[in-house]
């Protein structure tokens, strides 16, 4: 085509996403179906992200699900569900309801397991702690009311919203979930008890923003918790294919190396392996700051990009052994599949020792995938995940030479507090691997090897969080620019992609 004697270049495509994981893939998935050439480029040699598995053995381990939020039942469906239906996935994926949300132990002090439906909820509270009896139906009645209102407020123009109509919302909205437990709550057993979501997020009570807090408790509570069948590999698979399906590109083992970047808009994308593709749409499923300090030339990144992140943490990475079994669940007195176990009363003091090598007093998670789905393992065994949270800071300072020793005995402790609650666990164990911040900032690329992208504080969560790039044609789909986990990522891809269409249509910004 010449316009004026000037020859004008079509793009190679309409859009080019970087990344794989659950951003990149919704995002492509709902492009690719709207009838856009879209590009996906992927590092790895498989997509998912965090959502895949790896082998070892006989056994195949699932990286980093432990509970799928927002899906809902056919009959009542949650937000991520619309979603993957209309990506062509749901029917893909074997989902499995959960009837329980999570089993706390303080050993000694404290064991409960928390049904997944709000009246059973308040019921067997109200019968585990009958010295705050009346506190149980008001809290979780004013969780629900608080996310009625946010939600509203979250879809309501600015100028629109009237802060009388949501009393809840603009008095609860910048508070931490401390505060707010404190004002119901006297025994810290019982915050104990229902804090658990922290550990979802990366961030102790006194930090977390309670809409965030609020929020989990309502979608796992409204929706129940799912497990996925085969593990999050399938779902990653199932939006690959409709990627594939409605015409999308897709190259695995070629990573984004630079994005061009010509008169403050995005112009294309070169490879690692030094191809050149175009496009006046870039999403970036990676961290902004992989994005904007590594992916584009300094002179041309905006200084509002930079300020942006500025004042921005980056987030816990996480302490992880994945562990086969050659028994079944039950001989080792498995009995729940989310278990959380402490060494302290105060959820605070326990995040503490995540900025700490040492594993003695970190609260950790213990997730046996084989009692939701018996076929998730070979038969006669079992699939677990042992998990704490750690920052990557003291990992990245540790001398190499004491890399593996500090690894394995950071391991070893972690496995003998297991064993504590479940006699005769390490006898059992066939086939071990064991992740540190360093593994997860080798496979993810993320500073740090952060698992929940920036601090999820109030700075970098909800109203605060800066999804809009300066660099015109640039967006962001990642838990790095919205709440983390696997609905939030999965959802924040569809939404840019929905947003970057409306774009190209000539209907938003």
């Amino acid at each position: 085509m010449k316009t004026d004697n000037k020859e004008i270049v079509m793009p190679d495509y309409d859009a080019i996403v970087i990344g794989a994981g659950n951003g990149g893939l919704t995002a492509s998935a709902a492009l690719a179906q709207a009838g856009k050439k879209v590009l996906l480029l992927e590092k790895h040699n498989i997509p998912g992200g965090c959502g895949t598995s790896f082998r070892r053995g006989r056994f195949e381990f699932e990286v980093a699900l432990h509970q799928l939020s927002g899906m809902g039942s056919g009959e009542k469906p949650g937000p991520l569900r619309h979603i993957l239906k209309k990506l062509e996935v749901e029917d893909k994926v074997d989902w499995v309801e959960m009837d329980k949300l999570y089993r706390v132990v303080l050993p000694g002090r404290l064991d409960v397991t928390i049904p997944a439906e709000k009246e059973a909820a308040i019921k067997y509270l109200e019968e585990r702690f009958p010295e705050e009896k009346e506190q149980f139906r008001k809290f979780y009645d004013f969780v629900y009311k608080y996310i009625i209102e946010s939600f509203t407020v979250s879809r309501t123009p600015a100028v629109q919203v009237e802060r009388e109509k949501f009393p809840l919302y603009f008095k609860y909205n910048l508070k931490s979930s401390q505060e707010v437990m404190d004002e119901f709550f006297k025994d810290p057993l019982i915050h104990l008890s229902l804090n658990v979501y922290w550990s979802f997020m990366g961030l102790p009570p006194s930090k977390l923003p309670f809409d965030i807090l609020a929020g989990n408790i309502f979608i796992y509570l409204e929706f129940k918790p799912y497990h996925l069948r085969g593990g999050s590999q399938v779902m990653s698979t199932a939006l690959t294919e409709t990627v594939l399906k409605y015409g999308g590109d897709i190259k695995f083992n070629c990573g984004a190396e630079r994005i061009i970047v010509e008169d403050g808009a995005v112009r294309g994308v070169v490879t690692e392996h030094g191809d050149e593709f175009t496009a006046p749409c870039i999403i970036s499923n990676i961290s902004p700051v992989r994005t904007y300090v590594d992916m584009i030339a300094q002179s041309l990144v905006p200084d509002e990009a930079i300020y942006n992140m500025g004042n921005s943490k980056v987030s816990v990475s996480a302490f992880t052994i994945f562990i086969g079994l050659d028994c079944e669940p039950g001989e080792l007195g498995f009995k729940e599949s989310m278990n959380l176990f402490y060494a302290l009363q105060d959820v605070n003091d326990s995040f503490a020792a995540s900025r700490r090598l040492d594993t003695d007093e970190d609260g950790f998670i213990v997730s046996c995938y084989t009692l939701d789905d018996p076929h998730f393992s070979p038969p006669g065994t079992s699939q677990v995940v042992v998990v704490c949270l750690k920052y990557g800071e003291p990992w990245m300072e540790l001398p190499p030479e004491l890399y593996h020793e500090t690894k394995y005995r950071c391991a070893d402790t972690l496995l003998r507090r297991v064993e504590e609650q479940f006699p005769g666990f390490r006898e059992h164990i066939e086939e071990m691997e064991v992740a540190t911040p360093l593994t997860h900032m080798r496979y993810l690329r993320h500073p740090n090897g952060a698992v929940y992208g920036f601090d999820q504080d109030l700075k970098d969560t909800g109203i605060f969080m800066q999804k809009k790039s300066p660099v015109q044609g640039l967006y962001f789909a990642s838990g790095w620019v919205e709440v983390n986990g696997f609905q939030p990522t999965l959802t924040a891809g569809y939404t840019t992609a929905r947003r970057v269409l409306k774009k190209m249509n000539g209907e938003g910004k």
